[in-house]
């Protein structure tokens, strides 16, 4: 599958004159589309319901673009819960799937009428005196433990992953909330990540209709939903086929007639916690090139870092490279594509053919939409980028300004410096003719949350 980047150099060009690199872009007809094509492969279902995964892209101007779709928020911390109820999602249009719970955040939960799925068996109690009841619907998180295949294929290794319920929890825990008063539950299970494969989702949901048929028998409770979560992944190599979300639904579907409609179970709700696969995509990490090093290897020095895309640093994680106004070029020359950190695995691409690449070429670093920005940190004293939406009417819009030195100094309001580093934004102004600040920021305040242009 060839990739092409959304948008092109031109485009580029007019959108740093008031954005400067590096900054990581989203395409609004994108999203909305594959929302679309999801919302459809699972109509079969009348409960369906897909819960945006907050942690892959938290922006409340994506969100809102996925509300359009139904779609709702998968939170699993207090700024999370924050987040969605913000942008306007409340109640049981929040699922809120988290681990190592502070009761604080089950309290906050609580209050917002999202559902909660505990982590563990433990967990139960810990809820119970932290609210002083039990919610009349849970969801608990299964664990089977060992590993995970596909065919012949591992796919991941459940036994080794710290969340989840085992199976005798499971009944023994559905036992204990039904006797607490709990009426509705749900079975929540995440078993592999990022899987290429329409084979995923109709596998992982026959062990879970197969459960809830078991759940249902021995303990007598009323299973309301069965959530998939997320896993459906992307294809961050060109040669690798995405997954079509009609075949998997309908593959789905019918393993819920096999299993569940024989069962008297036909009223079950479907839910989903797609992150990666909704945004993933969609998102391009935009950076220039501004130095090269010709010593052991050739480096391409970029004005991004491992601060705005961490995943090839952290997990060797492949992202495919486009040279903006070189598509057609060959790509006979070899590169390790750098940040700017003091870290050596800050590359973005290592031994990476590409064409023939110039100090102040754009690079379109693919497939960022979703655990992009959202990974960001401010290791070296580097600050986030800002992210931009590129609209329908291909018109672009500030959706979160970058960061400036003030932001990350902010915090240090415990240790007089505030009036020092005011100084030195000053004097800052005075010499580049400009606020250092504003330059980093973008040049441009980001607009209210739901305001119509």
């Amino acid at each position: 599958m060839e990739k092409k980047a959304f948008v092109i150099k031109a485009q580029v060009e007019e959108i740093v004159k008031t954005y400067p690199t590096p900054f990581h872009i989203y395409d609004e007809k994108g999203i909305r589309e594959n929302a679309e094509a999801l919302k459809e492969a699972f109509s079969w279902n009348p409960g369906y319901k897909e819960f945006f995964a907050v942690k892959a892209t938290p922006n409340p101007f994506l969100i809102d673009i996925l509300r359009d779709y139904g779609c709702g928020c998968d939170c699993s911390s207090l700024t999370e819960l924050m987040l969605s109820e913000a942008a306007g999602i409340k109640g049981e249009d929040i699922m809120f799937s988290s681990n190592d719970t502070p009761a604080e955040e089950f309290a906050y939960a609580a209050r917002l009428g999202a559902t909660i799925n505990l982590d563990d068996i433990t967990h139960i109690d810990f809820l119970e005196k932290t609210l002083g009841y039990l919610p009349k619907t849970l969801s608990c998180r299964f664990n089977p433990g060992g590993y995970f295949s596909l065919g012949t294929d591992i796919m991941d290794n459940p036994g080794d992953a710290k969340y989840g319920f085992t199976k005798e929890q499971m009944f023994e825990g559905y036992r204990t909330l039904k006797a607490r008063g709990v009426e509705n539950f749900g079975i929540h299970a995440f078993l592999a990540s990022n899987t290429v494969t329409n084979e995923y989702y109709p596998v992982l949901a026959r062990q879970l209709f197969e459960l809830a048929v078991e759940l249902k028998e021995e303990t007598g409770a009323h299973i309301a939903f069965i959530n998939l979560s997320g896993g459906i992944g992307t294809p961050y190599k060109p040669e690798q086929e995405p997954n079509d979300i009609r075949v998997i639904g309908e593959a789905v579907h019918r393993v819920y007639d096999e299993v569940l409609i024989p069962a008297g179970m036909g009223d079950v709700a479907i839910y989903t916690e797609l992150g990666r696969f909704m945004m993933a995509p969609y998102g391009h990490l935009v950076t220039r090139v501004i130095h090269e090093k010709h010593t052991y290897k050739e480096y391409l020095g970029v004005d991004a870092c491992a601060v705005n895309l961490m995943r090839p640093a952290m997990y060797g994680a492949y992202h495919h490279i486009t040279v903006l106004g070189k598509e057609k070029e060959a790509c006979d020359y070899m590169y390790d594509v750098t940040g700017s950190l003091c870290e050596n695995n800050d590359k973005f691409a290592i031994d990476r053919m590409l064409p023939r690449v110039e100090i102040g070429d754009y690079i379109v670093i693919h497939d960022t939409g979703a655990h992009g920005f959202s990974m960001g940190y401010n290791y070296n004293g580097k600050l986030k980028s800002a992210e931009l939406l590129l609209c329908e009417d291909g018109s672009v819009k500030l959706i979160r300004r970058a960061e400036t030195p003030m932001d990350y100094f902010a915090t240090f309001d415990c240790f007089d410096i505030s009036k020092r580093l005011s100084d030195i934004d000053r004097d800052l102004r005075i010499t580049e003719g400009q606020a250092l600040t504003e330059k980093v920021a973008g040049r441009a305040a980001c607009g209210h949350f739901g305001e119509e242009d």
